[in-house]
């Protein structure tokens, strides 16, 4: 059955978030979570459990330690018969490429802001577009997930800035446009679509926050 609620958590604050330059110095799935990250992640774990009570929850959890350290934080609040999970590895965060020196990764940053997030494809890793298909393919798997008629309650997502942001985009068919002017969400926040039974289909409650409209992709298709 549908869950009644899809609901994507970025993790806690880590390392890189406070320095990014780490990214280039220590292997991306090793970055752990800062003491405020923890905290965030115990926090998120409270706010969800305020949402769902006690209903039942199926977690998917990206396998970077940080995001791992969050759902271990979350989890806390919730007794063990409660939820099932299973680690998700194309909820990764997005790949860097081959890192060298920390110029090197702020000049990478600046080169994709500039040519557009969706697009720009680090040197050795991954573009946007590249977490899209990876999305797109999570999206398969969950919804024959969801034919199975103990599938529980809640359909939990643990993973990064990026993810959820191309996971919203390929939920709702966004254009690349609206992709683009979405702003990352906080960490430790809590993205939910809710089912709405009438309809059978998922709105989103709590939407992104955008910023102004990117004048580079601002060409209408015409028809």
């Amino acid at each position: 059955m549908k869950p009644k609620r899809i609901i994507l958590v970025r993790h806690g604050e880590c390392d890189a978030n406070i320095d990014e330059n780490k990214f280039a110095t220590i292997p991306d799935y090793t970055i752990e979570l800062t003491p405020k990250g923890y905290e965030q992640a115990l926090e998120a774990g409270k706010k969800l459990k305020r949402i769902v009570k006690e209903e039942t929850l199926y977690f998917y959890v990206s396998p970077f330690w940080r995001t791992r350290s969050t759902f271990e934080a979350i989890v806390k609040t919730f007794p063990r018969e409660q939820f099932h999970y299973s680690e998700e590895p194309r909820l990764r965060e997005q790949e860097w490429g081959y890192l060298r020196t920390e110029q090197e990764l702020q000049q990478l940053k600046l080169q994709r802001r500039e040519y557009g997030i969706f697009y720009y494809r680090f040197p050795g890793g991954e573009a946007g577009s590249d977490v899209y298909d990876r999305i797109n393919d999570l999206l398969g798997s969950l919804h024959r997930d969801f034919t199975t008629d103990s599938y529980p309650e809640n359909c939990i997502l643990i993973t990064h800035s990026l993810a959820i942001r191309l996971f919203i985009m390929r939920w709702f068919h966004l254009t690349v446009e609206e992709f683009e002017t979405m702003q990352s969400p906080e960490n430790g926040s809590l993205v939910i679509l809710e089912l709405n039974p009438e309809t059978n289909k998922y709105r989103l409650i709590t939407p992104l926050e955008t910023k102004k409209e990117n004048p580079r992709y601002n060409r209408p298709i015409k028809i």
